[in-house]
């Protein structure tokens, strides 16, 4: 087989990178979602409830980018707990709407330190975390669909 050196090595990839980096913080992640019995995508439907009020299962799956196949069981699994709320629109009654409950409110609130255990283990200044969500989320934007 002929070698070709213009094939860029695993180390100078971005999306390597970025992979194994949020792969890190989920594990970093596990022990406080493990005290609160939650998986990463069910914490970050608590974030996203919590801040953005109701939201229907079609905009919670865009915010968190993930398919209706994958966030239909973890509703399921969250409104089963009392952490959320499943109700048709009145409007339209094809449209789910997600609404966190007191005692999905009381949860997201004790695990709030979340974000704060990966800022003290990264050792970034304010000025290099900001740099970096910025220019993370310019990505994320320029890179969608």
């Amino acid at each position: 087989m002929a070698s070709n050196k213009n094939l860029t090595p695993l180390s100078d990839h971005l999306c390597f990178s970025l992979y194994a980096t949020s792969r890190a913080i989920q594990r970093l992640y596990n022990p406080s979602l493990e005290k609160y019995n939650l998986t990463y995508p069910q914490y970050l439907i608590l974030v996203s409830l919590y801040d953005l009020g109701t939201l229907s299962v079609k905009r919670i799956g865009e915010e968190l980018d993930l398919a209706s196949n994958t966030l239909t069981p973890l509703l399921k699994r969250m409104e089963q707990r009392g952490l959320l709320a499943r109700e048709r629109s009145k409007e339209d009654e094809r449209i789910v709407l997600l609404t966190i409950t007191e005692s999905g409110k009381k949860l997201r609130e004790e695990a709030y330190d979340l974000p704060q255990i990966l800022l003290e283990k990264s050792q970034l200044s304010d000025d290099e975390w900001s740099t970096l969500t910025k220019l993370l989320e310019k990505l994320h934007h320029d890179t969608k669909s």
